[in-house]
C-alpha cells in the first residue's frame, strides 16, 4: 500500500489533522512577531543633544525659573533646515539672545556647534524604551540598527539550511521541539542582555530557531494531510502568519516597553515545548526505513480519527529506488522564487515608519489586509494552479510598485497593494528524503534577500524612485522565471527524487541543462 493509500486508510483530514493543524498553527501566530519586532523595538524615537545646563535637574531648576520649556530649548540647541530641532548637535555656548523677540535668525545659523557630547533625551511619548534609546543607536551611530536587523535575518538564514538538513535525517518533531526551547531561552534573555553586542548575539540564536519553527510547523501539517487539501492547510498556515501581524500590533500597543514585549513574544514559547505532543511525520519514518515506527504513528492516528478497524489492516509495500541527482529546476527556481519575496517584502515592511505616521495602525492593516489576499490565493491555487498563481502575483506585485514610482511619486497606496499582493512562498514538490534541505535552501535564498532588500534603500540619497523601480523590476523578472515551475494542482506529494522527475519527465527534460 502507498503512503497515500495509507494516509486515506487512516483518515487523511479527520480529527488528528486539526488537533495537529491547531497545534502547530498557534505557534506559528506566535512565532510571527520576531519577524517583525525590530518595527517597534528598535523604533527610532525623536531626540535632541542632552546639556547639563538644561537636563541636570539642580541646573535646570537654577537657569530655567520662570522661562518657557519650549522656548528655552533654542538657546541650546539648534534648528535644522525644517525648522524643527537639531538631533545630533548642540550649541557650544548657550544663545541667550534667541530669548529676545528681535533675535536675528542669522545669529543663531552662525553659531558654533558640537556633537551631542553628554547622549540625547529621548520622546518618550510613544515608547518608552526601544533598543535605540537603550544603547543611544542614534547619528554616528545609527548604523547599529540595520546592523541588527541584518544579524536577524542572517540568523534565519543559517536555521534555514541547517535545520533543513537535521530534520532530514532526524525528524521534523524533533527539531521543532528543540526550536522551541532554543527560542524561549534565547528570546527571553535578549530582553535582559547589558549590552548590544549580547543582544544581536541572542537574536542571531533566536532567529535560528524561528527558521526551525516555521520550516518544520508548515511541513508537518503538510504531510499528515491528504493532497486535495494541501492548498488549504498552506492557506491556514500563511493566515497564522497575518494573524501574528496584527497580534504583534496589538500587544506593541500595550507594551510599550521594548524589554517586556520581548518577553510577551517570548515567554509563550515554553508552554509550547512543554505541551509538545505531536506526532512525527509517518511519510518521513517509512521513507527513511523507520517502519515500524511509521505503523505505530499511523496506527495511532487511525485511533484518534476513528478508525479502529484500520490499526489491523495497515501494510506498507517498501520500494527501493535509486536517488539520482536533484535537477536544477527542483531547487533553483523556487529559491529564485523565495529570494525575490524576501527582497521585496522586507525591502519595504521593515520601514514602516516612513510609510505613515501611525506604526501601531500599519501593522494592524498590514497583518488585516493580507487575509483577504491569502484567502484569493487559496481559491487561485485551487482552481487556476500553484504556478500561475505564484507567477501572477509577483508579477502584478510588482506592477503595482512600477506604477507607484511612475504614477504617486513616492511610497502610498500602490506600494502597499503590491505588498499585499505578493504570494505566500510555497512548499514545491520535492521528495521527503530532500523535502526540508529544499526548503531550508529556499528559505536561505528568502532571507538572503531579506537582507539585501532593506539595504536597496540606501539608493534614496541618489533618488527616492530607485529602490521602487529595483523591487517591482525584481518582482515582475521572477513572476515571468516563476512560468518554468511544473505545476503540481492534485498532483500528491513525492516520496523519492525518481517519483518527481517520472511525474515530470516531459517538463524536467526542458530545463535540464
Amino acid at each position: 500500500m502507498a503512503f497515500a493509500e495509507l494516509l486515506e486508510h487512516v483518515g487523511s483530514l479527520g480529527r488528528f489533522q486539526i488537533f495537529q493543524i491547531v497545534s502547530l498553527v498557534i505557534p506559528i501566530i506566535c512565532v510571527t512577531p520576531h519577524n517583525l519586532l525590530d518595527n517597534f523595538t528598535a523604533a527610532v524615537p525623536d531626540h535632541r543633544c542632552r546639556h547639563p545646563l538644561l537636563d541636570n535637574a539642580m541646573a535646570s531648576l537654577n537657569v530655567t525659573r520662570g522661562l518657557d520649556p519650549d522656548a528655552l530649548l533654542r538657546v541650546f540647541i539648534p534648528l535644522d533646515k525644517h525648522q524643527k530641532l537639531e538631533r545630533c548637535r548642540r550649541f557650544l555656548h548657550p544663545q541667550w539672545q534667541l530669548l529676545e523677540l528681535n533675535a536675528s535668525a542669522p545669529n543663531a545659523s552662525e553659531a558654533d556647534t558640537e556633537p551631542c557630547l553628554d547622549g540625547w533625551v529621548y520622546d518618550r511619548s510613544d515608547f518608552s524604551s526601544t533598543i535605540v534609546s537603550e544603547w543611544d543607536m542614534v547619528c554616528d551611530w545609527q548604523f547599529l540598527k540595520p546592523m541588527a536587523q541584518s544579524i536577524f535575518m542572517a540568523g534565519i538564514m543559517t536555521g534555514a539550511i541547517i535545520c533543513g538538513l537535521v530534520s532530514d535525517k532526524f525528524g521534523r518533531r524533533l527539531v521543532l521541539s528543540c526550536c522551541y526551547l532554543q527560542l524561549a531561552i534565547t528570546g527571553t534573555c535578549s530582553a535582559v542582555v547589558p549590552n548590544f553586542f549580547l543582544y544581536c548575539c541572542l537574536r542571531f540564536l533566536s532567529a535560528f530557531a524561528v527558521a526551525g519553527i516555521t520550516m518544520n510547523a508548515g511541513i508537518l501539517m503538510i504531510e499528515w494531510t491528504k493532497t486535495q487539501a494541501g492548498a488549504t492547510v498552506m492557506t491556514i498556515s500563511s493566515l497564522g502568519f497575518s494573524v501574528g501581524e496584527f497580534l504583534l500590533s496589538g500587544v506593541a500597543y500595550a507594551i510599550r516597553d521594548w524589554c517586556f514585549l520581548q518577553l510577551a513574544v517570548s515567554v509563550p514559547f515554553v508552554l509550547f515545548f512543554l505541551s509538545s505532543w505531536l506526532a512525527e511525520s509517518a511519510r518521513w519514518l517509512i521513507v527513511t526505513g523507520k517502519i515500524d515506527q511509521g505503523l505505530h504513528a499511523l496506527r495511532r492516528v487511525a485511533g484518534i480519527n476513528g478508525k479502529k478497524d484500520a490499526r489491523d489492516t495497515l501494510t506498507i509495500e517498501v520500494r527501493r529506488k535509486g536517488e539520482s541527482a536533484l535537477t536544477t529546476c527542483l531547487f533553483l527556481l523556487p529559491s529564485l522564487l523565495r529570494f525575490a519575496i524576501g527582497f521585496v517584502f522586507y525591502g519595504l515592511i521593515l520601514d514602516l515608519q516612513n510609510m505613515g505616521s501611525n506604526l501601531f495602525l500599519l501593522q494592524v492593516l498590514f497583518g488585516v489586509i493580507d487575509i483577504p489576499s491569502k484567502t484569493g490565493s487559496f481559491f487561485a491555487m485551487n482552481y487556476i494552479g500553484r504556478r500561475i498563481t505564484q507567477a501572477g502575483s509577483l508579477i502584478l506585485a510588482g506592477l503595482c510598485i512600477l506604477a507607484n514610482a511612475v504614477i504617486a511619486q513616492g511610497e502610498s497606496e500602490m506600494t502597499r497593494a503590491g505588498l499585499y499582493i505578493l504570494p505566500s512562498p510555497s512548499s514545491p514538490g520535492n521528495p521527503v528524503l530532500h523535502r526540508m534541505t529544499a526548503i531550508g535552501g529556499g528559505q536561505m535564498a528568502m532571507r538572503l534577500g531579506s537582507i539585501l532588500g532593506p539595504l536597496v534603500k540606501l539608493l534614496n540619497q541618489f533618488n527616492p524612485l530607485l529602490p521602487l523601480f529595483i523591487y517591482g523590476g525584481v518582482s515582475v523578472i521572477t513572476g515571468l522565471t516563476a512560468l518554468l515551475l511544473p505545476e503540481t494542482l492534485n498532483m500528491p506529494l513525492p516520496d523519492t527524487i525518481h517519483d518527481v522527475e517520472s511525474r515530470e519527465a516531459g517538463h524536467f527534460a526542458i530545463l535540464q541543462l
